[in-house]
């Protein structure tokens, strides 16, 4: 039985998944340990170097401080004036007090005092012309004259960036100079100290930050040149080292090399120097290699029991579907491919087509869907295209012996709540309505004109009423039923019955033809299409009501319907021994009607585009294909017309829309009342126009105007949600997750997040 599991890949996948459970926690432990671990060392070392780094910055601040107050002294000390350092008998004692001075710091190389425009320079060694102290200090990158020109020009504490100095033309050695004008802080010094300051003496300070590991020390004045420059294995490019300046004290990662590392810098409040340690972080990874082991060792194990467990899982999971699968395998046809193959997909696969016969009669419940197929059988009449199945779904039935078409509409504005109301309760009534009584039933449809509903009725012949009858009391009871109602009297056109579905089209034609002529009996009566028929004083010519349907027919665009007016009327002729000038004066009602209905509908000039010829030298064959193009050229005309408008309407729709979205009372049904077009007909144009549905558009402009404040502004999020027309603020929150991944707050959090970065 096992064997047989693995053979399906849905078995396979509930493994996966079941592992996948495990091993997401597992992955996402296993990283979160081995970072906390890593994190944690890190922070110990980088806080202990920051610590270090700290102490070394207040020694070296401490030195310079100790610098500084050497120069203060020599500034008052007597010993030291100009005079007594130049007098013969003095200068004695003035050696012995520089080297007095000196000694008070360990840090202090050389030390050297300097009296302007003086050739001498005099040190605990003794005096020296400027020359002899040229040969004796000779540095690479401070030039003689430059260095005598800071000698005699500084005028406030300089630190020079360690140099290499050949000293006494064969020792050489890294050294500072450190310049302090005397007497220190005065504007016009009368001279200088100079002290020379090895290296090694500021960094052994903070070898110790380094320890084993390997890494830069850098000590920058407050301008960014690097004064001190101690590195153990590779060296900064001299960009990146500039970079270093300016860091605020603390802790730092930086990419540095092509490698990242992490920097750790403090900066001075006395003198603004920065001190900063810079180390490859790969370097903090080698002291958890026992952690990552473990961690290695413990998630293998768990991988192991895991896998088993999830066989066992996958198996009690699989079991009842695989049963489900196999009864609904023998309940539904197999789908096969068109090689004759048996369909791909898994078990879920074979349910799912299962069940998509039921699911689908479900969503076909949609009343607007039910009034589209409903309005293509008053378009085109063919009742066939209507499976059994859609039939079903609809509850729609067509089985009755007659079927007729009445077009009911009320002479009143739509123009308030209460009216919307009513008109609504006027088409839920007229939705479906019976007549046992009468064996009837009739199915309403709106059209677009918000005050028209059609109703298509389907009745079986009672023997004791003629069928005139019989529809007349349909007719009457629906009238009644409204009455009864509503309190309003409507104005109907009825159409001619037929016996056949597939002609509904053509009663409909009929019916909006007697509607259209109820002003001239009055508003609130009933207008019958077949009495309109009647003409017993003209049987040579064609009835007023055929002319009138022909161009009902026109006016709808029904092509279909006005070539069954044209084709029966020239054959008429054909068959009669009329002249032929009546012959051609019957041709001339229908020429005029057709040329009279082309003008209301935008082709004005038609009659220009008639061969002069047409009537006078064409036959009668001629002439019907003549007149049928000419209904093919007005039935498109009509047809463009109406797309031109329906996307005229549909983009004054829209600019609505996009007004008023925020407005929580904004739905199809005010829509359709502002711009008076039925609800259904607006949602079916609004899906074909724009490619989504009417609750999907106002969705995605409330969405993006969330978004927008979202990330703009700081207003509450339910002042927000409620602002854009939206009142169920959890319902809001579950459809904003489900469409952009996170909740509105999360998404304001991530895009401020990303803005500051």
């Amino acid at each position: 039985m096992m064997r047989n599991y693995f053979k399906s890949r849905l078995f396979l996948k509930y493994i996966w998944s079941y592992l996948f459970i495990l091993l997401i926690p597992l992955i996402l432990m296993t990283v979160f340990i081995y970072r906390n671990a890593v994190t944690n060392l890190r922070e110990e070392i980088e806080q202990s170097r920051l610590n270090q780094l700290t102490q070394a910055k207040i020694i070296i601040d401490g030195r310079m401080k100790e610098l500084s107050e050497i120069a203060s002294r020599v500034t008052y000390d007597k010993r030291l004036t100009p005079y007594r350092v130049h007098d013969p008998y003095f200068s004695g004692e003035a050696i012995q007090a520089l080297d007095q001075y000196k000694a008070t710091s360990s840090i202090i190389g050389e030390m050297f005092l300097y009296f302007h425009k003086d050739n001498n320079i005099y040190s605990a060694k003794g005096l020296s012309s400027l020359d002899v102290f040229s040969s004796i200090f000779n540095f690479s990158n401070w030039d003689n004259e430059v260095v005598f020109d800071d000698l005699n020009n500084v005028k406030f504490p300089t630190m020079r960036p360690a140099d290499t100095v050949i000293r006494n033309s064969h020792l050489e050695d890294k050294m500072l100079a450190y310049l302090v004008p005397i007497t220190p802080f005065n504007p016009n010094p009368h001279g200088t100290i100079l002290y020379l300051i090895k290296e090694s003496e500021l960094t052994s300070l903070i070898d110790s930050i380094l320890g084993n590991y390997q890494g830069f020390s850098y000590i920058l004045d407050n301008q960014g040149q690097i004064l001190v420059d101690n590195r153990q294995g590779e060296a900064l490019t001299p960009t990146e080292a500039k970079s270093l300046f300016g860091l605020s004290t603390g802790i730092h990662e930086s990419l540095l090399n092509g490698k990242p590392h992490s920097i750790v810098s403090v900066t001075s409040e006395n003198n603004g120097w920065s001190y900063v340690t810079v180390m490859p972080s790969s370097q903090f990874f080698s002291s958890v290699v026992h952690v990552r082991s473990f961690i290695i060792m413990l998630f293998s194990i768990l991988v192991l029991v895991g896998a088993a467990i999830a066989i066992m899982l996958a198996r009690m999971q699989y079991q009842p579907i695989s049963t489900l699968a196999e009864f609904a395998h023998a309940k539904a046809k197999p789908k096969h491919r068109a090689d004759g193959a048996p369909a791909a997909g898994n078990e879920l696969d074979r349910i799912r087509t299962a069940l998509q016969e039921y699911s689908s009669r479900v969503d076909l419940q949609e009343p607007y869907a039910r009034n589209h197929f409903l309005s293509m059988l008053l378009k085109y009449g063919n009742a066939q295209s209507i499976t059994p199945e859609l039939q079903e779904a609809f509850d729609l039935h067509f089985d009755r012996s007659h079927h007729f078409v009445m077009v009911i509409g009320w002479n009143e504005p739509i123009d308030s709540q209460e009216k919307r109301l009513e008109h609504q309760e006027r088409i839920g009534l007229l939705a479906q309505i019976q007549f046992p009584e009468l064996g009837a039933h009739a199915y309403g449809v709106e059209l677009p004109q918000l005050d028209q509903i059609a109703l298509i009725t389907s009745f079986d012949l009672n023997q004791e009423l003629q069928e005139f009858a019989h529809v007349r009391s349909i007719v009457e009871a629906v009238r009644g039923n409204l009455l009864e109602a509503f309190d309003v009297t409507p104005a109907i056109g009825v159409g001619t019955c037929y016996s056949s579905p597939d002609q509904l089209n053509q009663s409909f034609i009929e019916a909006c033809s007697a509607f259209e002529l109820r002003t001239s009996a009055g508003y609130g009566t009933v207008t019958y299409f077949e009495k309109l028929s009647y003409a017993p004083d003209h049987t040579l010519w064609i009835p007023n009501s055929s002319l009138l349907k022909l161009s009902q027919s026109l006016k709808q665009g029904s092509y279909d319907v006005a070539a069954q007016m044209i084709r029966p009327a020239i054959r008429g002729l054909q068959a009669t021994e009329l002249s032929a000038i009546i012959r051609r004066c019957v041709c001339f009602d229908i020429l005029n009607a057709m040329l009279k209905t082309a003008a209301e509908v935008g082709i004005p000039n038609l009659i220009q585009e008639v061969a002069p010829t047409m009537i006078y030298s064409y036959s009668l064959d001629e002439l019907e294909s003549g007149f049928l193009r000419l209904a093919s050229r007005i039935c498109g005309q009509v047809e463009r017309n109406h797309q031109k408008e329906e996307q005229s309407q549909m983009d004054r729709i829209v600019a609505y829309i996009d007004k008023h979205f925020m407005d929580h009372t904004l739905s199809l049904e005010t829509i359709a009342f502002e711009f008076s077009i039925s609800p259904s007909h607006v949602s079916r144009t609004f899906k074909e126009k724009m490619g989504l549905n009417f609750i999907q558009y106002i969705w995605q402009k409330r969405l993006d105007e969330v978004i927008r404040q979202l990330t703009s502004t700081n207003d509450p999020l339910k002042e927000i949600i409620n602002r854009v027309g939206y009142l169920d603020t959890p319902n809001f929150i579950r459809k904003f997750k489900k469409e952009t991944g996170h909740t509105p707050g999360q998404y304001r959090k991530l895009h401020a997040e990303s803005g500051t970065g």
